[in-house]
């Protein structure tokens, strides 16, 4: 894949940060059914990364990365960029600064160019987070810390990064304070929940009006009280755990999803491949 036109997707980028930055709640709620008319062919690569998230989404002409994994796994993802020919990504999402989900960012943008870096707005003190602020730094990237929803679009398909509404939680702070990230292309729907639990899961669904195809469990599939509402309030066809072999996902989470119809898709067991034309979705297990 050769991404093109990427002056114009910069461009696009940073004008919509700024009308999100100035509080077009209204706008931003309408954007995704505006600017997803014409579909891509998309594709959204699960890495198998242990207990620890890395998300890519590509299409022709873009490359959205969702978190970095573990102290180490940013080799694993460049070594993936490089075999699917992505030379730059165009947005990087850091959902929460877990050392899961931010530990292999720095190397990462110490060796591919990155447009925009959005992140969640509680830091968390740890050798990884140091790394990635000195790596954006030397990267001279002012990285977006997403305070307002934000909306934007790449190559047809529309991204929402919804943030956390409380300065802190009363427990599992740092998990509480996860970017809720859904993306868009035509009809088929993505839904990734970081590490959200209880107090983020009920300002999602309070919210929450859309149903998306593919839903990304909630911290590695741990035990959740609200899993039923949310699978309930989303109802999705496809569930995609990110766990390991020595931290396996709950046997009720599991249960929980197969009662409601909906098939899960656990990472341990080999990287996810889920490919869309914006109306027809196809499963490839094992990263075929």
């Amino acid at each position: 894949m050769r991404v093109k036109n990427r002056s114009a997707l910069a461009l696009l980028l940073v004008t919509t940060f700024l009308l999100s930055s100035c509080g077009a709640a209204s706008g931003a709620k309408k954007a995704p059914e505006e600017r997803a008319a014409e579909a891509a062919d998309l594709e959204v690569y699960f890495f198998d990364a242990g207990k620890a998230d890395a998300i890519l989404l590509t299409t022709a002409n873009s490359a959205v990365l969702i978190d970095a994994g573990e102290k180490g796994f940013g080799k694993t993802v460049l070594a993936c960029l490089e075999e699917k020919g992505v030379e730059r990504l165009d947005c990087l999402i850091i959902t929460h600064f877990d050392q899961d989900h931010v530990g292999g960012a720095a190397r990462i943008i110490n060796h591919i160019e990155v447009g925009a870096v959005l992140q969640s707005s509680r830091p968390k003190d740890s050798e990884e987070y140091e790394k990635y602020v000195k790596a954006l730094a030397n990267a001279e990237i002012e990285p977006v810390t997403v305070q307002e929803t934000l909306v934007f679009a790449l190559d047809g398909v529309s991204y929402t990064v919804d943030p956390p509404r409380q300065a802190k939680y009363s427990s599992d702070n740092s998990n509480n304070s996860s970017l809720i990230v859904s993306a868009r292309n035509g009809a088929n729907g993505f839904l990734f929940m970081g590490d959200a639990q209880t107090e983020r899961l009920s300002e999602f669904l309070a919210a929450n009006s859309r149903t998306y195809d593919v839903l990304k469990v909630p911290h590695h599939g741990k035990d959740e009280p609200l899993l039923g509402a949310l699978i309930e309030s989303t109802q999705p066809a496809y569930a995609v755990i990110t766990s390991s072999d020595d931290e396996p996902e709950s046997a009720e989470v599991v249960e929980t999803l197969e009662s409601a119809g909906v098939k899960a898709l656990l990472t341990r067991e080999g990287a996810v491949t889920l490919r869309g034309d914006g109306a027809e979705l196809a499963l490839y297990e094992n990263g075929a």
